[in-house]
């Protein structure tokens, strides 16, 4: 009994690892993509807001909405005009959908063997039944469902 217990342990610790590994590869993606925005757009510290969109990606709901007040706050006290906090959160728009309907399905798909259909629906139905929980443990639940879900590895010669 303590060898399938310890066996099930390490598969499902497995299975969050690789999660974590792509979360965090979502994150440095994020990061990416608002430093290139950010300095196309010539929004001073650039850099920090980057490193800070990179690191609120790991909170669901509210990590996009904390990341994109800092570029604004910039924005508007440094008295630019409108067009260019419309390009702000034009930008802003365009990095969530990016990150929520192409980055983390697809690195889930690659590092965690989620099918991208899964990882879109079941986080928005785990959030419909428990708003903010089911939304933040909707992805590496399935990271551990599909783990278990894979066929066991042949061992050669055995």
């Amino acid at each position: 009994m303590p060898n399938d217990f310890s066996t099930h342990a390490r598969t499902a610790g497995n299975a969050l690892f690789n999660w974590w590994k792509a979360v965090t590869l979502e994150a440095l993606c994020v990061a990416v993509l608002w430093w290139i925005g950010l300095m196309l757009l010539h929004v001073a510290w650039a850099p920090v807001w980057a490193l800070i969109g990179g690191l609120m990606t790991f909170i669901p709901n509210f990590g996009g909405v904390i990341t994109v007040i800092f570029p604004v706050l910039v924005i508007l006290f440094s008295g630019h005009d409108m067009y260019r906090l419309g390009l702000v959160l034009g930008l802003y728009a365009v990095i969530v959908v990016v990150d929520q309907l192409v980055l983390q399905p697809m690195l889930l798909k690659r590092v965690s063997r989620i099918p991208i259909w899964a990882s879109i629906v079941v986080p928005i139905a785990l959030g419909i039944i428990i708003p903010f929980w089911g939304v933040l443990l909707g992805p590496p639940l399935l990271a551990v469902i599909y783990a278990f879900r894979k066929p066991p590895t042949q061992i050669p010669g055995g």
